[in-house]
């Protein structure tokens, strides 16, 4: 453990709290000296009175073992920030939570994006034995095909791949509330929030 780190977090926390040192120091039971030498590296809290300095600073326990806040920069991992990117030569899907740069067949993939000029309510929803059956109706040539349905909730990604003269349909086992997307290459990405 780094003394010095652990007493300049506590010392900030405190500031940011606009407390003075005899202030905490009088909430936890010990002396404005005490709160002095762990400010300066001189000493550390006894691990029976962590809990209490982590409530009265709202941080976390392990914040104060090892002197650093760590905040999490992850931006993707979030289902609900799911992106698709489609091949135009080969129909290959990519499924990303944050955005990247993919290629394939040699060409760069743009994330497909929501048209808003495509009718949501074309995208049919029911429920039926614990399962969406998804569905629209769509002519599914070879020139003009549903390539995908996807239901995303806020944890799983479910996928189903269409194909040419097949039915624009796809059934998904009930895991919540979720979005569901629909992705024809000529008319774009559709989506309906269920």
């Amino acid at each position: 453990m780094n003394n010095i780190k652990i007493g300049n977090l506590i010392k900030t926390l405190r500031i940011k709290k606009d407390m003075t040192q005899k202030e905490i120091g009088d909430m936890l039971n010990v002396s404005d000296k005490t709160i002095s030498k762990w400010e300066t590296g001189n000493g550390l809290p006894d691990i029976s009175i962590l809990s209490s300095l982590s409530e009265v600073l709202d941080t976390q326990i392990d914040y104060l073992l090892t002197g650093e806040i760590s905040t999490n920069d992850n931006k993707g991992g979030n289902m609900k920030n799911t992106k698709f990117y489609v091949c135009d030569k080969c129909d290959n899907i990519i499924i990303s939570t944050n955005e990247i740069n993919a290629s394939c067949c040699s060409s760069p993939l743009k994330e497909l994006n929501v048209s808003d000029s495509l009718d949501k309510e074309l995208i049919k929803v029911d429920f039926i034995d614990n399962e969406f059956y998804v569905h629209m109706d769509h002519a599914m040539t070879k020139e003009n095909y549903i390539s995908f349905i996807a239901y995303v909730t806020y944890d799983k990604v479910y996928l189903n791949k269409l194909y040419p003269e097949g039915n624009a349909e796809a059934r998904f086992r009930y895991s919540g509330r979720g979005i569901f997307y629909a992705y024809s290459k000529t008319e774009g990405l559709y989506m309906k929030k269920y």
